[in-house]
């Protein structure tokens, strides 16, 4: 399947965590991302007002170094779009022409009630919350997109939290569908490690049993049989 090509609304970008997995799903080619000055603006402005003491021009460099992993993500021609189109909130006409400038099919988003279906559907469209385009994206790409949360966990250098605690962020930031499949591939990762280590117990526990078992039987001797030259996985295998 080719990657979906898709606009990060700015309220997708303005929680650290999901950014951060979004813009990694993009780097690693998951997704084909678009983006434009004013959403930039946007999420940059309300960031800056919510958190005290956090400077706007650190915003702009962590922006430009957005702009410089991804730069086919920027959408420029969008604006004179922007008079003809029709929302319910006139504010998010910009996300829309950047959807139709961009050539995207999707504009993730969490504020779906302002990108009604009906209003999006003439321009072959569609809204999404982010959760549900992460799902989407791990049912069509499920190794890949894998990788793609190990290494935006690993982008965390300075204090790299654990799997679980990388999830449970991921989680605080609404991704709760998401965060699901990802322990459930952490557990199932588990169970495979110990069957894993549980047959290669078994492996050598038979291997110690045939080479005290009576060869005789077999018409040779116990020198004559080459030690792991059989193939024991035929002994775990269904009838």
């Amino acid at each position: 399947s080719k990657p979906p090509v898709a606009v990060y609304d700015a309220c997708v970008l303005y929680p650290f965590h999901l950014r951060n997995v979004l813009i990694q799903c993009a780097f690693d080619g998951l997704v084909e991302a678009r983006w434009t000055d004013d959403i930039h603006g946007e999420w940059m402005r309300n960031l800056a007002a919510n958190t005290p003491g956090l400077p706007m021009e650190r915003l702009e460099l962590t922006r430009d170094r957005m702009k410089v992993v991804l730069p086919e993500a920027d959408v420029v021609n969008y604006r004179p779009l922007i008079e003809d189109l029709k929302l319910a909130d006139l504010d998010d006409r910009h996300v829309l022409a950047a959807a139709i400038a961009g050539k995207a099919s999707t504009i993730v988003t969490w504020n779906l009630k302002d990108f009604p279906r009906q209003d999006l559907r003439p321009y072959g469209v569609t809204s999404k919350s982010p959760d549900d385009f992460l799902a989407d994206l791990h049912n069509t790409f499920p190794e890949a997109l894998l990788s793609s949360v190990r290494l935006a966990r690993l982008n965390l250098r300075k204090t790299t939290p654990t799997a679980e605690g990388f999830i449970d962020a991921l989680q605080q930031n609404g991704l709760k569908k998401f965060a699901r499949m990802l322990r459930q591939n952490i557990g199932l990762a588990g169970l495979i490690r110990m069957i894993r280590s549980t047959y290669r117990s078994r492996r050598l526990h038979c291997l110690k049993q045939l080479s005290r078992c009576h060869l005789r039987n077999w018409g040779c001797g116990r020198s004559e049989i080459p030690f792991g030259t059989i193939a024991l996985p035929v002994l775990f295998r269904r009838p």
